[in-house]
């Protein structure tokens, strides 16, 4: 697992704010399919994003190791196959 430091840390905490809603793009974990979307809780100091699943579960996630996207519109950790994707279908 991939270890931030205070600065980085902070950068998270502004870019996914309390509240924010996510949708997950890939997670190695059973139960916890592409699409499910949650709300972020807070951020620790190791640079994980708690999240209330919609599911009921409250898991984080781990940037750099799981896929995510903003539900608002697709953030920097959202895979490249997904922003080419969208697009592709915007130039339509």
């Amino acid at each position: 697992m991939r270890m931030y430091n205070q600065k980085q840390v902070e950068q998270l905490r502004k870019r996914y704010p309390e509240g924010t809603r996510l949708c997950l793009d890939f997670m190695d974990e059973a139960g916890m399919p592409p699409g499910l979307q949650g709300t972020v809780a807070f951020i620790d100091d190791a640079g994980q994003i708690h999240m209330h699943w919609e599911n009921g579960r409250s898991l984080a996630i781990v940037p750099g190791v799981d896929s995510f996207h903003r539900v608002d519109g697709p953030a920097k950790e959202a895979p490249k196959r997904e922003k080419a994707k969208k697009e592709r279908s915007q130039q339509r």
